[in-house]
């Protein structure tokens, strides 16, 4: 059985019913989670197997996937908004599929990391077509929460991912959790197939050609609050790139030497993103996307500025349960800002929902990879790179929301 939450610029016919939208649309954009974190057990192998030097070189598995899925994000919005979401989404998988076979069968690790670039560009699909089927079937404070059980659920990935990923490395080898989202992708893609309608009003349609494009990008860059809650979301962003490829290095080798713990570690954190995803989606419609993502953000912020005196008092290595705990805190907090900047910089921009997606999700994800590349890179064997990081990020996002609500924090200066 099926129910329409449809609005003016909806799909012709009904979606599935809110749990299965939510679950299938959190199971899509999850292939992107699930690409990077079920990896992460499997750098040591990796690194082993292709006698790859630097560690912080492995790094490169993650930031080479995101650059791809950061650039290719461009061509899926315009596409989707001329041909519709179902068949690019479709493509994009097909993409995916073709970068994680050349994983499984790479024979260097340049060879790979190319493999995972090709990875990247497949899954820009599913985030960008994610967002723009939210936003052709919901509306303002309505399509926050839904974003905010979509996160939820993708925030759940993580929890597992490295679990899972030992789990597989225990089984068998490292190629072989390119085969289990390998497997994965094609299951998402039936499920579309066979359950999703497309969401693309007619009216909505918009015939492909440059001009167009151009014209829906440059409105999508010069409105304040989209540029403005795009950057604040791309700066956020990094916050979650930083960590994810410094983790591995901190918890199971170089800092705190946890080995074959690190999947709970990591999955306790990501439990907690999760939990914080889900209280946005129960409070979002009372309290409002401003004061929850205003309010998360200075909890972030003084969490850092916490966190970088500890580290430094202890000389780089704070104990694993307070740093654990510190770290724990400034992400739950950072669960509340993404979803949140994102539905305040898609909201102008409902008739042009594919290429904005598009353009916000290159702008962001750039920033994050960029950002949060640096982070990685500066790790040194203490956690101070990371939580000095996560103070400059915070700081600077603050400073963001500042200039677009003019000064006015916790006030719904742009909320219809």
């Amino acid at each position: 059985m099926t129910t329409s939450h449809t609005t003016t610029r909806g799909p012709s016919r009904p979606v599935p019913a809110f749990v299965e939208f939510v679950t299938l649309m959190a199971l899509t954009i999850g292939l992107v989670a699930l690409s990077i974190d079920n990896l992460l057990p499997a750098f040591g192998p990796i690194a082993a197997d292709y006698a790859v030097a630097n560690s912080n070189d492995v790094q490169m598995l993650i930031y080479v996937f995101m650059i791809g899925f950061a650039v290719m994000q461009i061509v899926y919005g315009p596409l989707a908004d001329s041909f519709g979401r179902k068949p690019v989404l479709m493509a994009g998988l097909l993409i995916y599929g073709i970068g994680t076979v050349m994983a499984i069968f790479a024979d260097s690790f340049e060879h790979l990391l190319i493999a995972r670039f090709v990875q990247g560009l497949g899954a820009a699909a599913p985030r960008v077509l994610v967002m723009a089927i939210t936003r052709d079937c919901f509306d303002g404070r309505e399509m926050a929460r839904v974003m905010s059980f979509i996160m939820m659920i993708f925030i759940v990935v993580p929890v597992f991912a490295p679990a899972s990923g030992s789990l597989i490395l225990a089984l068998g080898n490292w190629h072989m959790i390119f085969v289990s989202t390998l497997v994965l992708s094609m299951m998402v893609a039936i499920w579309h197939w066979l359950r999703m309608p497309e969401t693309l009003h007619p009216e909505y349609r918009h015939k492909l050609s440059a001009r167009r494009i151009g014209r829906d990008m440059l409105t999508t860059i010069t409105n304040r609050q989209s540029l403005g809650y795009s950057t604040a979301m791309g700066l956020m962003f990094a916050c979650l790139m930083a960590y994810i490829g410094s983790a591995q290095q901190i918890f199971e080798t170089e800092v705190y030497g946890l080995g074959i713990w690190f999947p709970l570690v990591f999955g306790l954190i990501a439990a907690a993103m999760s939990v914080s995803s889900f209280v946005n989606a129960r409070l979002v419609r009372k309290v409002g996307m401003h004061k929850l993502s205003q309010g998360g953000l200075l909890i972030l912020c003084t969490g850092s500025l916490i966190n970088l005196v500890i580290a430094l008092v202890f000389d780089g290595v704070p104990p694993l349960p307070v740093f654990g705990i510190g770290l724990t805190v400034t992400l739950f907090c950072f669960s509340l800002t993404m979803p949140n900047f994102n539905s305040l910089a898609m909201e102008p921009l409902g008739a042009i929902a594919g290429t904005a997606s598009s353009v916000i999700g290159v702008y962001s994800t750039l920033i994050g990879v960029i950002a949060g590349g640096i982070i990685g890179q500066a790790f040194n064997g203490t956690v101070i790179p990371l939580v000095a990081g996560y103070l400059t990020l915070g700081i600077l996002t603050l400073i963001i929301i500042a200039i677009i609500e003019r000064g006015r924090l916790f006030h719904a200066t742009h909320q219809p």
